[in-house]
């Protein structure tokens, strides 16, 4: 049995090593992130993580795990940005307000599959031109659901959160966890 994570992003690698698991295989799924017309975020985030599941091939033994983030101003998806101004557009819109962190991760093993999705609440606070333009100039922003990742220096602009931190990050580590455990792969936890 192999595990085969389906990100290329170092974050979610850093989590599994966390939890003391080391994948196999690291293959990005190549799929259309783009939202459909009126599609809300959480059902937008695990449509994209499943079709993220489905576009990983493997052997029927082997283990399979993806996962999408998705920021959302209430019913607004922000996605990755496409630009420093419309990472600018997403900061100035989430400055001094909560917005909503949502991550879907889904384990496949063969024809099974197990899903779940955390849900976190985050405030950011009011940003100054300066910590604007800092923050831009950084390029941390790039590749980024809603224009900035929370371990980083974007850590500094938010003062609150409920839900959870390794979710808000990437890839929530207790419901991945949970999956890779009843998928076969288990470990201290």
């Amino acid at each position: 049995m192999r595990l085969i994570l389906g990100s290329g992003s170092p974050r979610r690698k850093e989590i599994l090593a966390s939890l003391g698991i080391v994948p196999d295989a690291i293959v990005a799924a190549d799929v259309d992130e783009t939202p459909l017309a009126r599609e809300l975020p959480r059902p937008y985030c695990e449509r994209v993580t499943r079709a993220k599941l489905e576009a990983i091939a493997a052997g029927p033994e082997d283990v399979v795990l993806t996962a999408d983030t998705t920021v959302a101003l209430g019913r607004r998806i922000l996605g990755k940005p496409e630009d420093a101004g419309q990472a600018a557009e997403f900061l100035l819109k989430l400055a001094g307000r909560r917005h909503t962190v949502i991550t879907a991760v889904a384990v496949r093993r063969g024809a099974r599959v197990w899903m779940r999705t955390s849900v976190s609440s985050v405030k950011m606070k009011r940003l100054s031109d300066d910590e604007l333009n800092l923050y831009l100039a950084s390029g941390e922003w790039q590749g980024k659901a809603g224009g900035y990742a929370i371990q980083g220096r974007g850590g500094a602009f938010i003062p609150w959160i409920e839900g959870s931190y390794t979710g808000i990050m990437g890839l929530p580590a207790m419901e991945t966890a949970h999956l890779l455990r009843a998928a076969g792969i288990g470990g201290a936890w």
